[in-house]
C-alpha cells in the first residue's frame, strides 16, 4: 500500500540525526539533519554516492578541499574515499547511494 512519510518535514534539528528512508539490493536513501555547527564524522561511503541538499548550508570536505553547498545544490562524490560535512546553519539534506 502507500504511505506518505513525513520524517523530514518533522526532524527536529538536535545535534546529527540520520533516518534511512529506503533501502533496495540496489539503492539506499538515508535524510540527515544537521543542527548548526554539528559535524558528520569523517567516514567513507561504500558506494558512489549523491547528495541533495533541500534547506540549509553545509561544507563538505573531500580530498583536503572543501565545497560549500547550499539549499537545492547536488554533490556526487566516490566510493571509498575519506570525507566529513559540517553544518553552517541547520540543514537538511538527503544522501543517495
Amino acid at each position: 500500500m502507500y504511505t506518505v512519510d513525513n520524517h523530514i518535514k518533522n526532524e527536529k534539528y538536535s545535534g546529527l540525526n540520520t533516518h534511512k528512508l529506503a533501502k533496495t539490493e540496489t539503492l539506499e536513501v538515508i535524510a540527515i539533519s544537521l543542527e548548526k555547527d554539528a559535524v558528520f564524522p569523517e567516514h567513507v561511503s561504500p558506494k558512489e554516492a549523491q547528495l541533495v541538499v533541500l534547506e540549509g548550508d553545509i561544507d563538505f570536505h573531500i580530498n583536503h578541499t572543501v565545497y560549500n553547498l547550499t539549499q537545492f545544490q547536488h554533490f556526487d562524490f566516490p566510493k571509498e574515499i575519506k570525507h566529513w560535512v559540517r553544518a553552517n546553519e541547520n540543514t537538511k539534506f538527503l544522501i543517495i547511494r
